[in-house]
């Protein structure tokens, strides 16, 4: 017997070319929205993606395909990986005490620097990890992670962070939304292990805090102190930690992860939060974006970083705070993804540190 087509069991439907991807989108048939045996041998022979979507009108069944997996350049991204890696060893190093070299002066130093580098970039390759095989899953051509060395003697952590490329535009809210979000809970996931184990073992120190900073880090000859908030609260109460402690590169790694999520989460542009409230509000988000670019001033007066991620925010926007359109807007996100978009929402508060670092007066 010869197999039908998907479409033949679609009521309405359309297809749409993307450059290498093709997208067709349809209601079907209410004999076959189970799906029908017939119907699940067509989708199984389908040489791409599919999802399934509750709409008012009835099911929709969406089918993605590309004409080839997009080509990488691997060794790029392993070299910027080991870069990062070396960058990061170094800062490591300095938060126990070794000079900011060029180069490791010891296996000591090797050792100890490692102890903050291994998890941090454990914590960055999660979190674009989640990015990208999620958009994998979604044939979106995507970019494995770029990761950005910074040399330690001019920044504080040897990494400027890590990014991936999403190279061909966004369908609907779904497929922006699981991008979006599997970023910064993939990052969670690993970070608050690591800090509730580098809280552990951080000890108190006897130095004047500040209200809003608890932490205290050592580079050279400065004193640091890193911001709270009020996951980092909780993870301090679990572990039993009292007063200013000095944390050790273990728990600067997993504070670290923490407030890379809290960035990553503002309602901004193209940031993981912009995608987020983006897909949960839809054309609403530009308002949302621009009443926290505006809190990011006065937030400044807090900490000076606040009005550098104010400038970026406008740089990757392109001048625009608001989120570009999406080819098929229409549909809003399902109930389990509201919920985790309120969630989502809920972490940015919970990882928020309004004074993330300065010295102490």
């Amino acid at each position: 017997m010869t197999e039908l087509p998907v479409t033949t069991y679609f009521t309405r439907w359309r297809e749409l070319p993307l450059g290498d991807r093709e997208i067709i989108e349809g209601f079907v048939d209410p004999a076959h929205d189970q799906p029908s045996p017939v119907l699940a041998r067509a989708i199984a022979r389908w040489p791409g993606a599919h999802y399934w979507e509750n709409t008012p009108n009835g099911r929709t069944l969406v089918l993605v395909s590309e004409d080839r997996p997009p080509r990488e350049r691997w060794l790029v991204h392993v070299l910027l990986f080991a870069l990062t890696l070396l960058s990061m060893t170094v800062a490591g190093a300095t938060f126990a005490g070794f000079p900011a070299n060029w180069s490791l002066p010891s296996w000591e130093a090797t050792r100890i620097g490692l102890t903050f580098s291994l998890p941090l970039a454990a914590i960055l390759a999660a979190h674009e990890s989640g990015h990208y095989l999620v958009a994998r899953r979604y044939r979106v051509n995507a970019s494995p992670p770029f990761f950005l060395p910074f040399p330690a003697q001019l920044g504080l952590l040897g990494t400027m962070g890590a990014f991936i490329r999403l190279r061909s535009p966004m369908y609907d809210r779904r497929t922006l939304f699981d991008i979006g979000v599997a970023g910064p809970f993939a990052g969670m996931i690993v970070a608050i292990p690591i800090l509730l184990i580098g809280l552990a073992h951080s000890g108190t120190v006897a130095l004047l805090d500040a209200p809003l900073a608890h932490q205290v880090i050592v580079v050279e000859d400065w004193h640091l102190l890193l911001g709270d908030s009020l996951l980092l609260w909780v993870c301090r109460a679990i572990v039993g930690a009292h007063g200013t402690i000095a944390l050790t590169p273990l728990a600067i790694a997993g504070w670290t992860g923490l407030f890379v999520t809290c960035l990553n989460l503002l309602p901004l542009a193209q940031l993981d939060g912009g995608h987020v409230t983006y897909a949960l509000f839809g054309e609403r988000q530009p308002w949302i974006a621009r009443f926290f670019w505006l809190l990011l001033i006065p937030m400044g007066r807090l900490w000076q970083g606040w009005w550098l991620w104010a400038v970026l925010a406008l740089v990757i926007g392109r001048g625009q705070l608001g989120h570009p359109r999406l080819i098929a807007p229409e549909r809003p996100l399902d109930a389990k993804r509201r919920m985790l978009a309120w969630l989502a929402i809920a972490l940015l508060v919970l990882t928020f540190a309004p004074a993330a670092i300065f010295i102490p007066a």
